[in-house]
């Protein structure tokens, strides 16, 4: 693609802030600040690649990766203002589900021990952890609020923390896998996901590229299901008081 016709692309990006301006939607701004980012953001990381891929180095892999799931868990933890070393906990479970993905993709040698393989996957799969971690979070605090009435009942019959919160987090963790079991259900009938649509358009053989999609579907929902359960143990305690009582996040 020439710099011309991807400097056409930016017409619809004009059209939706005109359409904002028409319906006084004041989303211009965001609009235009976020096209700015997202260029210069891609346009850096497209260099970095070009040379990390060229100097196959592990460190800088591995620095890569870091650099993402760091990036990651701070965004996902805007989600829990005031909930205390929410951050630490993020980056422990992305980076397990990392470390576990990624070490079984590399053993059983499903994929090569190339960065031309390793960043884009690990990307694709933080990126979907980020977002699971983020939809736990927000229906955590949804819940815990609802049912501060059950939990409190709970506590007063000697229950512990956790199995006061049982329930609250079983719903929380299916709440963030929505989006991938959603995914799952209408994939290739209703979209054809980023991957195996980019590989096809760059000449590869359908069958090929459904395959490699195939992968990363099954990888995110491991991703999304293993990052969310960790978070939902390591957070729980975190709704408490130290003489377990119900934190306010209404005040938070």
């Amino acid at each position: 693609m020439s710099l011309l016709a991807l400097s056409f692309t930016l017409l619809f990006v004009i059209i939706t802030m005109l359409v904002s301006v028409w319906q006084k939607l004041d989303l211009e701004k965001d609009i235009a600040i976020g096209t700015v980012r997202a260029a210069i953001q891609l346009l850096a990381v497209g260099y970095i690649l070009q040379f990390v891929f060229q100097s196959k180095n592990v460190l800088f892999i591995i620095l890569i990766v870091c650099i993402m799931i760091i990036v990651a868990a701070f965004n996902a933890a805007k989600r829990a203002k005031g909930m205390a070393g929410v951050v630490w906990r993020i980056i422990f479970s992305i980076a397990t589900m990392e470390i576990l993905m990624m070490g079984l993709l590399l053993s059983l040698q499903i994929i090569e021990a190339t960065p031309q393989y390793i960043i884009p996957l690990s990307g694709m799969t933080i990126g979907n952890a980020m977002v699971a971690c983020g939809l736990f979070l927000t229906q955590l605090k949804r819940e815990t609020e609802s049912s501060k009435g059950e939990i409190e009942t709970f506590l007063s019959l000697g229950a512990t923390s956790r199995q006061a919160v049982q329930e609250v987090l079983k719903r929380s963790v299916k709440f963030s896998m929505i989006p991938t079991i959603d995914a799952m259900k209408t994939v290739g009938l209703v979209q054809l996901p980023g991957m195996m649509t980019g590989m096809i358009i760059a000449g590869a053989d359908p069958v090929e590229a459904v395959r490699y999609q195939i992968l990363i579907i099954f990888v995110f929902t491991s991703s999304s299901a293993i990052t969310s359960m960790m978070l939902s143990v390591l957070c729980y305690k975190k709704l408490f008081t130290k003489d377990l009582q119900l934190k306010d996040w209404r005040s938070k």
